[in-house]
């Protein structure tokens, strides 16, 4: 007899072990649209903090504050929830084990977010509630600023110092991968981007631009360009860096298919020459053909033009052949009658608005010293620029070098797509997010939106 009482305890103990491990799914979505939202941060009146995973999912699982209410104060960089009568902005919920609500998010911000492209766990959350069962991560947790462009009939990424699980010092030769060229790019949450990323023998991740000298290799400028004889040539600008962030080499390289990685090809500037480093194409490349001359020319800048030149891989090569261009530092604001310090972005035609738009980081901004973004267009990519309007910030965080898309939306859509790195850089009292903090996340900009009209060229 006792021996059946006793298994009868184990089994009900399973059963309530069983029930306790079942999480209270948490489903954050736009009041407006429904569409899921990542990055939203639920936290609890004893300080327990969840995010919102790219399914806009949250897996509540705390056995002390199951089968009661339970307070949650709700930020999201850009989506929120109307104030209570004391100030506060959340809501209350009862947790349940296996249980599931909805939580509805206002955006703010101009720019709508998308979801995160890189690191891992991108659907962590929703994994914890028994869904996404066949997605699988990377292998990367954490990378920096993205470079895009068109090669061989799909797009090639390539990122800067990437973090990985097994040590806090990763891949610091650039790491890269391709995607298909294809006009089903995600422009809706969730993003479930498949990168065939660049890897070793073994199947472990390697960088592309491990070029000779001590330190990091840094790539930018990222472009191809088709050599005299029609080939295509996948072209950047390398940097050496030593710590911290100090660059003592700088030059051309270029991509050899058969290694499939970036082989240094011209040197231009050596710190210990004691000479100042030159502008270089370096930044985001603008192709733009000038009406007037007939030429095509290739733009660099980072956000605006500062320098061009033919777009071939001969002149690309010779820097006799590049051309200095003189672009603003400032753009006055729509808003306010000031000046928005310009810091990095990038550049592109919008078939849409008929114009040349540019997505760029104020220095400076209100919300954190690089977390503020704002458009303006012009008619030519040369200026003049037309006044800025603030489409998205990030509070006490930073959201640097964001790179327009438009090799991944249909030239005729009236929304621009466009990514950054979040990151605690530079935000000295930043709470890092788990899972997405130095990682690009990826946000859509709808170009009829009437917020924008102040920043409209005619």
């Amino acid at each position: 007899m006792k021996t059946k009482l006793f298994s009868l305890f184990l089994l009900a103990a399973s059963l309530c072990t069983l029930q306790a491990a079942e999480p209270y799914r948490i489903q954050v979505v736009d009041s407006e649209n429904g569409w899921p939202v990542p990055l939203v941060e639920l936290k609890t009146v004893g300080h327990i903090r969840f995010v919102s995973d790219n399914a806009g999912v949250i897996a509540f699982n705390e056995p002390d504050l199951m089968n009661q209410e339970v307070w949650f104060d709700i930020s999201g960089h850009g989506y929120t929830v109307p104030k209570d009568g004391f100030g506060y902005r959340g809501v209350r919920l009862k947790p349940t084990p296996g249980g599931e609500t909805t939580v509805k998010v206002e955006r703010e911000s101009i720019a709508r977010r998308i979801g995160r492209l890189t690191g891992s766990g991108l659907f962590a959350e929703s994994k914890k509630c028994g869904l996404m069962p066949d997605w699988v991560d990377t292998g990367v947790i954490g990378c920096d600023s993205v470079q895009t462009t068109i090669y061989g009939g799909r797009v090639f990424w390539a990122w800067g110092d990437t973090s990985l699980p097994g040590y806090p010092l990763g891949i610091f030769h650039t790491t890269a991968a391709t995607t298909d060229l294809s006009p089903k790019f995600p422009a809706e949450p969730p993003v479930q981007v498949v990168f065939d990323l660049f890897r070793d023998e073994g199947g472990k991740l390697r960088g592309v631009a491990k070029l000779p000298g001590e330190g990091p290799t840094w790539i930018s400028g990222t472009l191809t360009l088709k050599d005299k004889n029609g080939r295509e040539r996948l072209c950047t600008v390398y940097n050496k860096i030593k710590p911290p962030l100090d660059a003592y080499e700088k030059g051309l390289s270029v991509w050899n298919d058969e290694k499939k990685e970036f082989e240094r090809t011209l040197m231009i500037w050596e710190k210990a020459s004691g000479k100042p480093s030159p502008t270089l194409p370096d930044g985001h490349p603008i192709f733009w053909k000038d009406e007037k001359t007939g030429i095509d020319w290739v733009l660099f800048g980072d956000p605006l033009p500062r320098l061009k030149c033919r777009a071939t891989y001969e002149d690309w090569l010779n820097p006799d052949a590049w051309e200095k261009v003189e672009s603003p530092r400032t753009l006055a604001s729509a808003e306010e009658e000031e000046t928005v310090r310009l810091h990095t972005g990038s550049v592109q035609w919008s078939q849409y608005r008929q114009r040349w738009v540019t997505v760029f980081v104020q220095s400076g901004g209100k919300s954190s010293y690089l977390g503020d973004l704002w458009y303006a267009e012009a008619k030519s990519p040369l200026g003049p620029w037309g006044k800025a309007v603030r489409v998205l910030s990030h509070d006490r965080y930073t959201f640097y070098n964001p790179r327009l898309h438009p090799e991944l939306v249909a030239a005729d859509e009236p929304y621009l797509l466009f990514e950054g790195t979040y990151t605690t850089t530079f935000e000295n009292h930043a709470f890092p997010t788990a899972r997405y903090d130095y990682n690009q996340i990826l946000y859509r900009l709808e170009l009829n939106d009437p917020k924008l009209k102040p920043a409209f060229v005619d």
